[in-house]
């Protein structure tokens, strides 16, 4: 039998999903620190969430390619309460936001066209891309100090096939916002090479410190002068319901006026809002694929998200605190062994103590900003995968970084999902085990 290329993919089960299934069918205990199914994390949801979906209205098939009327208007006023005014027309409805970026990718590449994307980032665009023959070029998020988008590392894979730019505000699974003076580089490109700006905005309303009451996390919705933005989000993060399949995409494209008119390519034509949204529309009229159930539900779904995004904000803010005590006390042993003036008896076993909690020294919880996972910093001295199996060997599962583009070493990822007692449990056994491993892997015993 003959099957597209597109498709031709690995389809074999890996060697951690092998060992994850064989425990699981053990019933051997796992604290699973991957978890990112609110659904699924014993956050509690309305008795009368269901209810919604039985609005007699929903009887009547009124195909609507950009959604029904009713539903735009409460994504815009969600956006309303990010400071955002919008018009309903703006915005397409889809059944998630892989669709999203479909419709986008269909919108705006050729067979062959690329799309930069940043890494770390979520390897779903792999599989997207694949499906709508589009090309994925990499560029780097690089840390210094906190992550940080590299406009010259983006410009350096920006060739004559390039048709976009995707940027995860914030980052999955960094955490990063992009800044003011980012999206200032970021449209600077896109305006300098004639490109699109697709922002995926899920996890904007989840944010740590300063970002958890506003601080610069704003929507791209805003739009800027001269850039074609369009946003992508939906209810499976802001309202913690993935099941339900509601998402959608905002134009954000404001017309190209002024000196940046003179700067901009002859092809960028100042009707380019409307000519989008119109073929746009002809790709939603040919699927229409969101239910009218869901689209009567989801003012209720999206009016009532305050209660589950705050139960994930304090459940996210008290795991990411739990994992930073563990590693503090870890690193306060290490100080007293450093200031410690052992008797000779037991200097020794001082000595190798001090070894094993060294490695401590390079274990490194980076700076995260929003989302729900925070990243690992760990001493290369394996691959990652090995430390991921055994690691599930004592009952814990953590993602290793390459998962999301990161090398294939020294990166661990964890989940701040979990339900808190799960996720202390998984913890200290992680910190136990890098102490012993790394340590038995200094020392050589």
């Amino acid at each position: 039998m003959h099957f597209s290329r597109r498709t031709n993919w690995n389809t074999e089960e890996s060697e951690l999903a092998h060992a994850h299934r064989e425990r699981m069918q053990a019933g051997l205990p796992i604290a699973d620190l991957t978890k990112s199914n609110p659904t699924r994390c014993g956050f509690e949801y309305p008795a009368s969430l269901l209810d919604m979906l039985t609005d007699a209205r929903a009887l009547d098939y009124d195909p609507q390619p950009r959604g029904l009327l009713h539903a735009r208007e409460a994504v815009c006023e969600y956006y309303a309460a990010h400071g955002v005014s919008l018009d309903p027309n703006q915005i397409i409805l889809t059944t998630s936001t892989s669709e999203a970026y479909s419709f986008l990718f269909r919108l705006l590449c050729d067979p062959g066209d690329e799309v930069v994307v940043l890494q770390p980032g979520y390897p779903l665009f792999d599989f997207l891309a694949d499906l709508d023959d589009v090309r994925l070029k990499a560029a780097p998020l690089v840390y210094e100090n906190g992550w940080q988008i590299d406009a010259e590392g983006i410009r350096r894979t920006i060739g004559p096939e390039t048709r976009a730019i995707i940027v995860v505000h914030p980052n999955n699974p960094t955490g990063h916002f992009a800044k003011p003076s980012e999206a200032a580089e970021l449209a600077a490109l896109c305006r300098e090479f004639g490109l699109s700006l697709i922002v995926d905005e899920v996890f904007l309303d989840y944010g740590f410190g300063d970002y958890s009451s506003g601080g610069e996390a704003m929507s791209f919705a805003r739009g800027i002068e001269g850039v074609p933005i369009y946003i992508v989000s939906g209810l499976s993060k802001i309202a913690g319901l993935p099941q339900m399949k509601a998402a959608w995409i905002v134009s954000a494209l404001s017309p190209v006026t002024g000196p940046e008119r003179e700067q901009a390519p002859n092809d960028a034509p100042n009707d380019a809002p409307n000519d989008a949204l119109a073929r746009l529309e002809v790709i939603a009229d040919t699927f229409l694929s969101m239910n009218a159930p869901v689209q009567w539900a989801l003012p209720q779904w999206l009016g009532g998200r305050a209660a589950i995004q705050e139960q994930i904000r304090r459940r996210t803010a008290a795991n990411l605190a739990e994992l930073d005590r563990g590693l503090a006390a870890v690193k306060l042993e290490t100080a007293k062994l450093d200031a410690a003036e052992p008797d000779a008896a037991k200097r020794d076993a001082v000595k190798l103590e001090a070894v094993r909690l060294e490695a401590f020294r390079a274990v490194q919880r980076l700076k995260v900003e929003g989302g729900w996972y925070a990243v690992l910093r760990i001493p290369a001295i394996q691959p990652d995968e090995q430390t991921v199996l055994e690691l599930l060997e004592r009952g814990v599962w953590v993602h290793p970084g390459y998962f999301f583009g990161m090398p294939e070493s020294g990166w661990l990822l964890v989940s701040l999902l979990a339900p808190e007692a799960e996720f202390s449990n998984g913890v200290a056994t992680m910190i136990d085990y890098l102490g012993t491993n790394h340590g038995r892997n200094v020392t050589g015993r």
